[in-house]
């Protein structure tokens, strides 16, 4: 029940279920990836996009959370994207800006997500 998937680049991942599922409960979970995958895409966005504005932040991370539907085969149907950046004196404006950026025209993982599930976004501000 584990997997290992590579990529043109020659890196490796290991998908896997629960040991009470017959797996090693060692790898990514399929459906778990692909929430790790959303956050992934859209903070390769957010980052550069906040450094050809100028912006500073001392650091940033994306929670993503999914909620599966009942019937098999399951899928997301609710999925919450949250986004944290931390620093002194955060602009709000610009960061705001580059997510708005991200979720509407770059990531296209939010837009594969949209055509099955309900998106939310929503961004928090932790000024030191």
């Amino acid at each position: 029940m584990m997997f290992e998937s590579d990529n043109p680049s020659g890196n490796k991942l290991v998908m896997d279920i629960a040991k009470e599922d017959g797996g090693n409960g060692i790898g990514f979970r399929p459906k778990a990836m692909m929430l790790a995958s959303l956050a992934g895409c859209s903070g390769l966005d957010v980052i550069p996009i906040l450094e050809k504005m100028k912006v500073e932040i001392d650091d940033f991370n994306i929670e993503v959370e999914g909620e599966l539907t009942e019937e098999h085969p399951k899928f997301y149907h609710k999925v919450v994207v949250d986004y944290h950046f931390y620093g002194s004196d955060l602009n709000e404006a610009k960061i705001n800006k580059a997510v708005k950026l991200s979720v509407d025209k770059y990531c296209g993982v939010m837009e594969m997500f949209r055509q099955f599930a309900e998106v939310k976004i929503a961004t928090y501000f932790h000024n030191k």
